[in-house]
């Protein structure tokens, strides 16, 4: 199994941190976005990363990779098991990209876009606090894509120039716990390590 990632993307990283969690044997080829190698062309038509080879499958998509393998290598399951809770799971995921990463274009953009993008994230990431504080994990007492998902976005909060206020302390709380798994630690690439 080959997986094809870019050393600073999200996306990637969430990838990258689901495999580490899972302890599954993995090779990662470290591609740079803007000179994709021939290899990966040859399988992956959009170019895309993250891009997962399994034998003769061939994904993109962190979600549709994540889904995969999770469903392949059920221990531990990082998606509920029963249908509700795992519509509920899914919507939470889509909330968080659409509310939180959608504004990641904005926070590397400099200039006013980025401030009133910083200031977004903070105001959202305080409203949420209560979620933060409810359970060991965002909405759960395990982890979970959610968490999978969160942890490379708030990994970068300090890159993207934003501190969290003590108002924001169960969301600091939370990094500390996801940011101290061994898991997420093995799951940085260099320049992530440099991002934290």
């Amino acid at each position: 199994m080959t997986l094809f990632s870019d050393a600073d993307c999200m996306a990637c990283h969430r990838v990258r941190f689901l495999l580490a969690e899972k302890g599954i044997q993995v090779d990662i080829e470290t591609v740079d976005p803007v000179r994709i190698p021939e290899e990966l062309t040859e399988i992956n038509p959009t170019n895309s990363l993250p891009t997962l080879a399994d034998r003769d499958l061939v994904l993109y998509d962190a979600d549709v990779i994540a889904e995969y393998l999770d469903e392949r290598y059920p221990h531990p399951p990082f998606l509920p098991i029963d249908p509700v809770s795992r519509a509920r799971a899914r919507l939470a995921l889509h909330r968080i990209k659409a509310d939180w990463y959608a504004l990641v274009p904005a926070l590397e953009a400099g200039g006013a876009q980025q401030e009133q993008a910083q200031q977004q994230l903070v105001e959202s990431l305080i409203a949420s606090s209560d979620v933060f504080d409810a359970m060991p994990f965002f909405l759960s007492e395990e982890l979970s894509v959610l968490d999978l998902a969160l942890a490379p976005l708030l990994w970068r909060l300090s890159h993207f120039g934003i501190e969290l206020p003590g108002s924001a302390s169960s969301v600091q709380q939370y990094c500390k716990r996801i940011f101290a798994r061994s898991g997420f630690q093995t799951s940085l690439s260099g320049q992530e390590r440099d991002l934290g």
